[in-house]
């Protein structure tokens, strides 16, 4: 849509007309269908965005023949650019990942959060669009990880007619002329999807099915050839994960002799009492470590080198053992001084006598 044919001159427009104006959704290949010709309905603030509330756009489209389903978007356009996702599908644009697999495998710096607050998505929302910058941090990741991951090509079946209900009650009697859908709904957790959730990437099932099955791909976390390490580092620790919450995590695995935690990097240390707990923890933990719906990195801490063994005879004692250090010995260390008995200086001084009336008594 051309700007100056609409009448628009200022191109600093309101959210309402920033809305209103929006010429193509930002959508992935799946999405978008194997018909490269594609018939859009466009809806002016037809709806609000499922995370920030605002009114957006709404597309709604086809993306194939007879056996697809009408798709239409879920996300305003700042939204999605913020994390780089499908505004349908809220999946990521470039590994074709949910949110929280994807910023699972990449740095802290690298991510971009969006409060979940109303007020605080509203601030950082406005801020955005008001310096007109770059939204997203997400373009151009290099991670073999989720190279890995990545689903090479697009998966249509997702575009799929919706289950038909009358055939889940069997009631159904179109037959073959139904056009849904005739197979039962899946149950468990992938059946309870939330949009918010997965967003900003906490308690997402799809992802946490993803997770649970790269281990082969991610491979394993190597072992250090220190055999004093026993301290474990947990990275992209969320604020409300506490103490108590690792310590429920780690401990099946054995005892634990200390967890710190460091809120300003994010980070804790989960020190074991035996080596080959850290060894058991990190080889079943390691890519799938989850706590509060988020998930963690897992790596081992830096060795602080073999502890001290106490002696036989400063293992009685509760004090520690002071040094016994001999006066020839600290003559000895100083510069010019012999290790010789110093000659007795004669102290032949007279005495004085008592003052009067002392000795009467």
């Amino acid at each position: 849509i051309n700007a100056e044919y609409m009448g628009i001159s200022n191109l600093k427009m309101s959210n309402a007309e920033v809305a209103g104006n929006e010429e193509f959704p930002i959508l992935c290949e799946t999405c978008l269908g194997d018909n490269p010709l594609v018939r859009m309905t466009k809806q002016p603030y037809g709806n609000a965005c499922k995370i920030c509330d605002r009114p957006f756009t709404v597309y709604r489209w086809r993306p194939g023949g007879a056996q697809a389903r009408y798709k239409k978007t879920e996300l305003c356009r700042t939204c999605a650019k913020i994390k780089n996702v499908c505004q349908t599908c809220v999946l990521d644009l470039q590994f074709g990942l949910p949110v929280q697999v994807r910023d699972h495998g990449i740095e802290e710096s690298e991510r971009r959060t969006l409060p979940q607050s109303d007020a605080g998505k509203a601030f950082a929302i406005e801020k955005i669009e008001r310096d007109a910058v770059d939204e997203s941090g997400y373009n151009k990741i290099n991670n073999p990880t989720l190279s890995k991951l990545a689903r090479t090509t697009p998966y249509y079946k997702r575009n799929a007619t919706h289950i038909c209900s009358f055939y889940v009650r069997g009631t159904c009697n179109r037959g073959a002329l139904c056009p849904y859908r005739h197979e039962m709904p899946a149950q468990g957790e992938l059946a309870h999807q939330n949009i918010k959730d997965r967003y900003f990437g906490v308690n997402d099932p799809v992802a946490r099915k993803i997770l649970s099955k790269s281990q082969d791909l991610v491979g394993s976390l190597p072992v250090p050839t220190d055999p004093s390490i026993t301290t474990l580092w947990v990275g992209s620790l969320d604020p409300s994960i506490s103490e108590d919450d690792l310590r429920t995590k780690f401990y099946p695995f054995g005892e634990i002799t200390n967890i710190k935690t460091v809120p300003l990097r994010a980070c804790a240390f989960v020190t074991f009492a035996r080596r080959a707990s850290a060894e058991e923890a990190a080889a079943k933990l390691y890519s799938t470590l989850e706590v509060g719906g988020h998930f963690l990195k897992l790596a081992w801490g830096k060795g602080t080198g073999a502890p001290v063994q106490p002696s036989a005879s400063s293992s009685s004692s509760s004090e520690p053992a002071l040094p016994t250090v001999s006066p020839s010995s600290t003559l000895a260390a100083q510069p010019g001084a012999t290790t010789d008995a110093p000659t007795p200086i004669s102290m032949d001084f007279p005495v004085p006598p008592p003052p009067p009336g002392i000795g009467s008594r």
